[in-house]
């Protein structure tokens, strides 16, 4: 069965990094669909970032573009996401998540994720 298992997160000063890995196993297909999202107490669940796996060419949510950065490892089935310049909004519980994708292009809607790991805590400082 696929599984998703996220790397901790962690606590930061605002302008800092930190980096999340999500090991991605049980998938019989190269093709899906990766991202990670994440959801603030009160908040909706956001996108972040979406990469499909047969071309690994990421799309980044507005409120984060330039500052994250994903990357999908096919041989080590790795999900890495990079954060820098990090601000006290980005505090979230950031999850990793994954579907079988047939045809097209990566859907940015939560509902169409079938598989999803079980968060980690990111929290910026100001």
């Amino acid at each position: 069965r696929v599984q998703l298992v996220e790397s901790e997160g962690g606590s930061v000063q605002a302008g800092g990094s930190l980096r999340l890995s999500c090991v991605v196993s049980g998938y019989t297909t190269s093709r899906y669909c990766a991202a990670w999202f994440r959801q603030a107490p009160g908040e909706e669940r956001e996108r972040v970032a979406i990469i499909r796996s047969s071309d690994g060419w990421p799309t980044y949510a507005a409120s984060v573009k330039g500052r994250f950065t994903l990357s999908l490892d096919n041989v080590k089935n790795t999900l890495t996401l990079q954060m820098d310049a990090l601000k006290p909004e980005d505090s979230a519980m950031y999850y990793c998540a994954a579907y079988v994708l047939r045809v097209g292009y990566c859907s940015e809607a939560s509902d169409d994720y079938s598989y999803w790991g079980h968060g980690t805590q990111v929290t910026v400082s100001a």
